[in-house]
């Protein structure tokens, strides 16, 4: 009954949020990570990290001064905006100012950062944590937003589509 009550709680949060976000139109990841450094009145910047297959696909790392979005180069087009997206997820829900636990291979990604200067590291790694189940909800809410409100599909994408890129649009929608 309290875990029902909890997932309750948490999806209402997570939906009032994703139903909040202004998205751009078309939708596109860096588009809407720029909106959002404006938002939070600091930057974002994605770097392309080559990681192996211990170390998660995406990793935010918040410093004094701006926040990281490390991202597998390597990956789809899709999987990359859902990476990006669930790490946005993360500064949207204010996870960046959470305690700071430790993260396996952070020093092997960041090995020229020094520990005072991370102030939070982030990496995709448990969805057992409250706070990777929170990102990867809204993420998921963002981008099922994004298909609901996005392009109409053409006869050669389908509905992931609109995530890509895709240019049919839909005639007269309203925004949220």
């Amino acid at each position: 009954m309290l875990a029902d009550r909890s997932h309750r709680r948490l999806w209402r949060k997570v939906r009032a949020l994703s139903e909040g976000l202004e998205l751009p139109d078309p939708f596109d990841a860096e588009t809407f990570l720029a909106l959002l450094a404006e938002r939070r009145g600091r930057p974002i910047e994605v770097l392309p990290v080559a990681v192996d297959a211990a170390i998660p696909c995406g990793v935010l790392v918040t410093t004094d001064r701006a926040d990281y979005i490390l991202c597998t180069p390597g990956t789809s087009a899709l999987h990359r905006q859902h990476i990006l997206v669930h790490e946005a997820a993360h500064l949207l829900c204010g996870h960046d100012r959470l305690p700071t636990p430790e993260t396996p291979g952070v020093r092997a990604l960041l090995p020229g950062l020094s520990p005072d200067l991370v102030r939070r590291v982030l990496g995709r790694t448990v969805y057992a944590e409250p706070a990777e189940r929170e990102a990867e909800l809204l993420a998921s809410l963002i981008l099922h937003r994004v298909l609901r409100e996005g392009p109409v599909p053409g006869p050669d994408h389908g509905r992931a589509g609109s995530l890509v890129g895709a240019s049919s649009r839909r005639p007269e929608r309203s925004r949220v």
